[in-house]
């Protein structure tokens, strides 16, 4: 029962009923699934979309974050690529980095030395300060 009533109310989890039966009527198929469990979709009839082209869309597995994406179904998402990663995969760069999630907000984001999330004592800054001003530029 739990589960049912999560299909119609709970959308930032999944594919809730009303968003099923609109992929039904505009004839979605899907196209693939990334690492992470998000599903890929695209229209089956072209021309809904700006420029008549497919309208494309994922359904997050979980918590619905943007950051998740990976780049080559990022570059599908937005038409940079016809083909998507499920047939034509992107070669991957020497710079590229693999996923980590957008950490903003939780205990675990990034803190500069000398921020005050960073230093041991809260209101006290690590380092001394000096403020900037016109006349010592």
């Amino acid at each position: 029962m739990l589960g049912f009533i999560k299909r119609i109310f709970i959308w930032w989890h999944d594919n809730t009923l009303g968003h099923s039966f609109t992929m039904w009527k505009r004839g979605a198929r899907l196209v693939g699934e990334d690492v992470q469990g998000n599903r890929y979709y695209e229209e089956s009839k072209p021309g809904s979309f700006s420029g008549g082209g497919k309208r494309r869309w994922v359904v997050y597995h979980g918590h619905a974050d943007g950051s998740r994406v990976t780049p080559e179904w990022n570059g599908w998402l937005h038409h940079t690529f016809d083909e998507p990663p499920t047939l034509e995969n992107l070669p991957v760069k020497k710079f590229e980095k693999p996923y980590l999630p957008n950490m903003t907000g939780t205990p675990m984001a990034y803190h500069p030395k000398g921020s005050l999330s960073h230093s041991a004592e809260k209101g006290k800054v690590a380092e001394p300060y000096e403020a900037w001003s016109p006349e010592n530029a």
